[in-house]
């Protein structure tokens, strides 16, 4: 394939972009870097009345955020600007003008009240209505003018759409790199709107124009458009120019069966659908950005939702994507989605990343406490516990003990405790006195000591109470390394707290 490969992705500004508009841009990216491509973000926002504030700058955020940012369009400027196409209406008017030159597309008058009463009227028949050629001629229209008629009709008449003129009697033949050859009878197509009754061009015509114009290769976009590939494809005929090639990807389903993924989901679901916050209706919504996901991890999860490399290997770098990525590999069918495969592939690179994980325990140790600990020290406890976590910012509430003692204690457990606190006591100060003759503080001696310290029952039962003194619950790794890490000391300090906290509840 040649350097010449262009692609675009093209949101409206309707709102945040969610997993399926996201996972469209990475797969235009990955496309046009494979064959050293050009990656273009345009902004599709004809529809003013869908317009959402900071949509824009949310976009722009999220694809830097990913790393995979646009060669050329909004926000990066490019030799086919304006890359907004509310900016682009004089050249949509001036293709629609040959259209109507051609008689490809008619003047409607119809309101959409006009339209909603045939509608019912039809139902009332037991039939569907559509705007085809076996209605066409039966209504409101300049397929049922003279020139002179219409002249008139839009002198007094400001409100009209101009719709496409589809012809019947077609098998229409196309082909779709994902999907393969895709035969329309154009018997089944309505004439769609190409320019509303407010002047602006509709999606069919404006991204059609647009990718013309862009010199676009290939258009991939989510399945929710190819039922317009027809319609698309002749209007790519109709202006005489070759169509790009066309890749409709598969939809993401929710895993609970409840069709797929949507916008209007986004506060009612368990999972994040957005790469980053947004916020909605004064409700913040978190990203997984804000949930503590790495880029690259997001990234190479969404690379895989619908798109298979062949073979097990699951963890790519965006560079590994790049070379692997092939539009033909990518599934037909749904994908559903599975926010434990999101936490897999996060933790999968939070054991690549312990450098971070390193600076992050730092900072929190810094914070928290004014002793100086060794980096080796760090690294230990970073080893011991990083299997635990699938976050960065977790790795304080499975370490802190290692670096500060517990400010509280499992309520649960000292409840249980404290209804034989004079006995409990008693153990906790015969076992202290017993740690103090322990010469060399470490774990296999401790092991050692709990072995020989009373009967199998007694002895589960001390070392939850020691565990409890020195984490302030039944968690965290192996009893005797936390007692030689934190030392002799300290551990008979943190005994000697809970033994205070005891006799305070008593």
């Amino acid at each position: 394939m040649s350097h010449f490969v262009r692609v675009r992705f093209a949101p409206s500004p309707t709102g945040p972009l969610h997993l399926g508009g996201i996972r469209t841009a990475l797969y235009n990216y990955l496309f046009a870097k494979k064959y050293g491509g050009t990656f273009v973000l345009r902004i599709e926002d004809t529809d003013q009345k869908r317009f959402v504030p900071n949509s824009e700058s949310y976009i722009i955020k999220t694809l830097k955020w990913c790393h995979i940012e646009p060669d050329e369009g909004v926000g990066y400027g490019g030799p086919y600007y304006p890359y907004h196409q509310s900016k682009r209406l004089n050249i949509y008017r001036y293709y629609i003008n040959k259209l109507l030159e051609k008689g490809d597309a008619y003047y409607a008058f119809e309101t959409d009240e006009d339209l909603d009463r045939k509608r019912k009227e039809y139902k009332e028949m037991g039939l569907t209505f559509s705007y085809n050629y076996e209605n066409r001629n039966k209504l409101d229209n300049s397929l049922n003018m003279t020139n002179k008629q219409l002249k008139k009709k839009l002198g007094v008449c400001s409100s009209y759409v101009i719709r496409f003129k589809i012809n019947p009697g077609e098998k229409l033949k196309m082909h779709d790199i994902i999907r393969g050859c895709i035969t329309v009878d154009t018997d089944h197509l309505d004439d769609k709107i190409l320019l509303k009754s407010y002047g602006g061009a509709t999606y069919h015509l404006a991204s059609t124009v647009d990718d013309h114009l862009m010199k676009i290769t290939h258009v991939i976009r989510g399945e929710e458009w190819l039922s317009s590939l027809a319609l698309h494809s002749l209007l790519y005929r109709s202006f005489g120019w070759e169509s790009p090639n066309f890749a409709h990807l598969p939809l993401i389903l929710r895993k609970d069966g409840k069709g797929k993924i949507s916008k209007r989901d986004a506060d009612r679901l368990d999972f994040p659908i957005y790469p980053m916050q947004w916020m909605n209706n004064n409700t913040i919504i978190p990203g997984y950005k804000e949930l503590g996901y790495f880029p690259d991890a997001f990234v190479n999860m969404l690379a895989l939702l619908g798109w298979n490399p062949g073979g097990e290997r699951e963890i790519f770098s965006l560079q590994e994507l790049i070379k692997s990525f092939s539009l033909k590999r990518i599934r037909k069918s749904g994908v559903f989605f599975d926010i434990k495969k999101v936490y897999w592939f996060n933790k999968r690179y939070l054991i690549k990343k312990k450098e971070e994980v390193f600076y992050f325990l730092c900072k929190k140790v810094q914070k928290n406490t004014i002793s100086k600990y060794k980096t080796d020290y760090f690294w230990k406890v970073i080893n011991l516990t990083i299997n635990r976590i699938h976050f960065i910012h977790e790795i304080w509430e499975h370490s802190f003990y290692f670096f500060i003692r517990p400010s509280f204690y499992d309520p649960y457990f000292f409840n249980k405790i404290k209804n034989n606190h004079e006995r409990i006591i008693l153990k906790l100060n015969h076992a202290k006195s017993l740690l103090y003759k322990i010469n060399k503080f470490i774990s296999v001696n401790l092991k050692l000591f709990f072995q020989n310290y009373e009967e199998n029952k007694c002895r589960i039962k001390m070392m939850q109470l020691f565990r409890l003194s020195l984490v302030g619950s039944l968690k965290g790794v192996d009893l005797f390394i936390i007692l030689e890490m934190i030392g002799k000391e300290e551990s008979i300090q943190r005994l000697d707290n809970l033994i205070k906290k005891i006799k305070e509840k008593i």
